[in-house]
């Protein structure tokens, strides 16, 4: 090999190289804290978009079975981010004080709980009160259900008998009447109820929020191994998951077409009106208009852990410094997701 042909062969592969770093895509394995229904839509669309990928990300996006098991597996390793209740997150921080990878919430996406008490008109029961002596069923890992001594207590309710059942079995035995009233996510266990031939106006719902009980629900997670060795990654994570969000907010009967791509049987028509009930309620409401979207309040999130403390009887008490990190949040231009208010 001749000197020049040394020096032209030697530049192309140092140019590739440099074109391969520059083109290459941090892995992101990603888990949602549930099926793939409506509010997926949310992490899916980014990711159909191609906007992760521009931001430099190879980002696989799984399903779960549950907030618990998607912090537990963010702390594992197993994934580097997640979508979880903020709820499970503190009980895990509280629960494994020694734990040395436990996740850190990153954004707010759930401004408020979905969680909420459903019960059927014909039960009789029309508000908190009239819960007293009645026959209550959820998993045991609900969020509502982990979260009711809260309820609880904001509204005086003297006790109740709990039934435990696993989740498909939760609307079907209220329709039953094996139970009186259930706790779930509203935007899920009422279009499950109506699935199983119950109308929307036989059904009463008492979302937390509207009754005194203030928390978090669900927020983007990741692990501190990933905040620490590559901060700019979640960063470009949050600013892509944040304009495909926009667009979902914008348009969900649009971008549901995401969720059926990862899962061809759900009912579209169902899921459309899932994921609009669940930005309505929880994405774009009014305290997540106030405080502003993928952010908390330092107040309100030290107000929640010690409730959260309290009614989960956690082994340690809840440090809100600890779970939550809002350095690497986009900009507030890009934050600038909500729609506009409805009339």
């Amino acid at each position: 090999m001749n000197k020049r042909h040394f020096v032209k062969t030697t530049a192309a592969l140092a140019l590739a190289a440099a074109f391969s770093s520059a083109h290459a895509q941090t892995p992101i394995k990603f888990q949602l804290d549930w099926r793939f229904e409506g509010p997926a839509a949310l992490f899916l669309q980014p990711a159909a978009k191609g906007y992760f990928k521009a931001a430099g990300l190879d980002v696989t996006i799984d399903s779960g079975n549950g907030s618990g098991g998607t912090v537990t597996r963010v702390a594992s390793g197993s994934y580097d981010m997640g979508f979880a209740d903020l709820a499970a997150l503190m009980e895990f921080h509280a629960n494994n004080p020694d734990a040395p990878n436990k996740p850190v919430a990153v954004m707010m996406v759930y401004n408020n709980t979905p969680a909420a008490v459903l019960a059927l008109k014909k039960s009789g029961i029309s508000k908190p009160a009239d819960l007293n002596g009645k026959k209550l069923g959820a998993p045991v890992f609900d969020a509502g259900r982990k979260a009711y001594p809260i309820f609880q207590k904001a509204n005086n309710i003297s006790s109740v008998n709990w039934t435990s059942m696993d989740p498909p079995l939760r609307e079907t035995m209220l329709v039953r009447g094996d139970i009186d009233a259930i706790t779930g996510f509203s935007f899920t266990s009422l279009l499950n109820l109506e699935a199983r031939g119950v109308k929307p106006e036989d059904v009463v719902i008492m979302p937390y929020g509207d009754y005194g009980v203030k928390l978090y629900g669900n927020v983007i997670i990741a692990s501190p191994k990933m905040i620490k060795e590559n901060p700019a990654a979640v960063k470009a994570f949050l600013t892509a998951f944040a304009k495909g969000a926009k667009e979902v907010m914008a348009n969900p009967a649009a971008s549901i077409e995401t969720v059926k791509a990862r899962d061809g049987i759900i009912n579209v028509s169902l899921e459309t009106r899932r994921l609009a009930m669940a930005i309505d309620s929880v994405v774009a409401s009014p305290d997540a208009r106030k405080e502003g979207f993928g952010q908390v309040n330092p107040g309100r999130l030290a107000l929640m852990a010690s409730q959260v403390s309290d009614a989960y009887n956690t082994k340690t008490r809840i440090d809100p410094a600890a779970v939550w990190n809002g350095s690497m949040l986009p900009t507030a231009a890009e934050l600038n997701v909500l729609p506009p208010a409805k009339k």
